[in-house]
């Protein structure tokens, strides 16, 4: 993600550069007065009261004043909210974008009137704006070897506080470079991202102060890990899982939090093999480890006073002569065995071992544990709402209430006992899809829960539907999205922190 802004208190009077104001909604020039000549003023409201009459309702209005004088009016509600702000940001940047506008000087206290708001909260107003600009600009081009899109913005900041608003905007950067991250992971091609590669860009992530543990092949059979294990035995590519720790508060007797990501870096269903169309968009069937990562290095650079554990599974499903079999059974770190009837249910036997071992490992206070886990919760949320399955009604209402927040929105699907028997094998202990039909991404994750052993306060998210989107939308750019790092970070800072 570029760095687009710059805080100043200096107007920028090159030509090239285009005003934006914030005005409220029944466009009263009296707000942004001081900004503008009577003259320039006189023009503004003659062509706001044609707008008026002809009832355009627009969000961001352009406007000449003259052949060298742009300017740019957002109209603003006193009622907004962060994320209403988040998304009018996103607004102005495809607005610019379109319209050619590449530098721009925006004007901070024109949005201080229009908001019934302390300094504070103006100030925590135009940072919410300027993050949704800088989400939105996402752009993955790195294979593109050339490229029409050239787009490079530029927004001068104008405010007498701006050393502060650079000061306070740290966090906000710490959000954006987490989830540029997880976009920049999901976006990788399959060829690149395989599961060492992706281990040696975790290992990097040292450098800001995370504690990196790698588990090899060799490491995990002795543990035991033959569900993670058995999903990557038909591809050259090695398996491993990998366990990443902020500790912010080393001193605390808390039990750490704990996020557990599924990193099947590519899925062809091994040899219940998917069919050949689409097949390129398994490349994000690790979008869920990438969420995890992306948050710890949130966190990390955010130096939030916590102890944070981060554990991701990452193995590549291919068909092979050693491949995983329909039939084939095996026996998961926890102890149960597993009969595979589909080795594209695969997801969920990383997650059976990964979980299993970060409730005995780490003894968390919960699990959040993120898969693009079913296309059946595809078919149930489309791509409004993540699938939240729990066993624990306090946590699912503080991640319910969070991604309200800030756009990344989960809805509760129901867990119980006549679900769970459906996943009961006849030669093993459990099976590992549900073949009586229906219900698809509640079954698996009654598989999932089955390898909480402890009963710890735990969620699944399944984020197939929400971890990368074909057309663009709100602060994403068409492609990956990166949700569930904005979720999770919004989580921990209104509960945890």
């Amino acid at each position: 993600m570029d760095n687009i802004i710059a805080f100043e208190n200096k107007i920028n009077k090159n030509d090239n550069y285009a005003d934006i104001y914030f005005i409220n909604e029944n466009l009263n020039t009296r707000d942004v007065s001081e900004f503008f000549s009577k003259i320039d003023l006189k023009k503004i409201k003659f062509y706001f009261s044609k707008l008026n009459k002809i009832k355009i309702k627009k969000s961001i209005i352009d406007f000449d004043i003259s052949e060298k004088k742009k300017a740019i009016f957002i109209i603003i509600k006193k009622s907004f909210l962060s994320f209403d702000l988040e998304q009018l940001g996103a607004q102005l940047f495809s607005f610019l974008k379109k319209k050619d506008f590449d530098k721009v000087n925006l004007f901070c206290t024109s949005l201080k009137i229009n908001l019934d708001s302390i300094d504070e909260k103006n100030n925590k107003s135009i940072l919410d704006f300027i993050h949704g600009a800088n989400l939105k600009s996402y752009n993955f081009k790195k294979y593109r070897t050339k490229s029409n899109d050239n787009f490079k913005l530029k927004i001068n900041i104008i405010s007498p506080e701006h050393k502060n608003l650079k000061n306070k905007y740290f966090q906000y950067k710490a959000i954006e470079e987490g989830v540029a991250l997880t976009r920049n992971l999901v976006s990788e091609p399959p060829n690149i991202l395989n599961p060492k590669k992706y281990v040696e860009t975790i290992k990097k992530l040292s450098s800001i102060g995370l504690k990196i543990n790698i588990y090899d092949e060799i490491k995990m059979k002795k543990m035991g890990m033959n569900a993670l294990l058995g999903v990557g035995q038909g591809s050259i590519n090695k398996s491993y899982l990998v366990t990443i720790e902020w500790n912010g508060n080393k001193k605390s007797k808390e039990k750490p939090l704990a996020f557990v990501g599924k990193g099947v870096c590519f899925d062809t269903g091994g040899i219940s093999l998917k069919p050949a169309r689409f097949m390129e968009e398994m490349k994000y069937d690790m979008a869920g480890s990438a969420v995890v990562v992306g948050l710890l290095k949130t966190l990390a650079l955010r130096k939030v006073k916590l102890n944070v554990i981060g554990v991701v599974g990452l193995v590549e499903n291919m068909p092979g002569g050693n491949a995983q079999r329909p039939g084939d059974i095996v026996k998961s770190y926890s102890g149960q065995t597993i009969e595979i009837l589909n080795t594209d249910a695969e997801g969920r036997l990383v997650l059976a071992d990964a979980l299993t071992f970060t409730e005995k490992e780490f003894k968390p206070k919960f699990i959040i544990d993120l898969a693009t886990l079913t296309g059946a919760i595809i078919v149930s949320l489309g791509e409004e709402y993540a699938g939240l399955f729990s066993n624990n009604d306090d946590l699912s209402k503080k991640i319910f209430k969070s991604g309200n927040k800030v756009g990344e929105k989960v809805w509760r699907l129901p867990l119980h006992k006549n679900y769970n028997k459906l996943m009961d094998s006849t030669v093993a202990d459990v099976q590992n899809i549900n073949y009586s039909g229906g219900a698809g991404s509640i079954t698996a994750a009654e598989f999932l829960q089955r390898f909480i052993i402890k009963k710890t306060p735990w969620v699944h998210l399944d984020i197939a539907g929400m971890a990368f989107s074909k057309k663009a939308a709100n602060l994403n750019p068409s492609g990956a999205t990166g949700f569930g790092v904005r979720l999770l970070n919004k989580l921990i800072e209104d509960n945890y922190e």
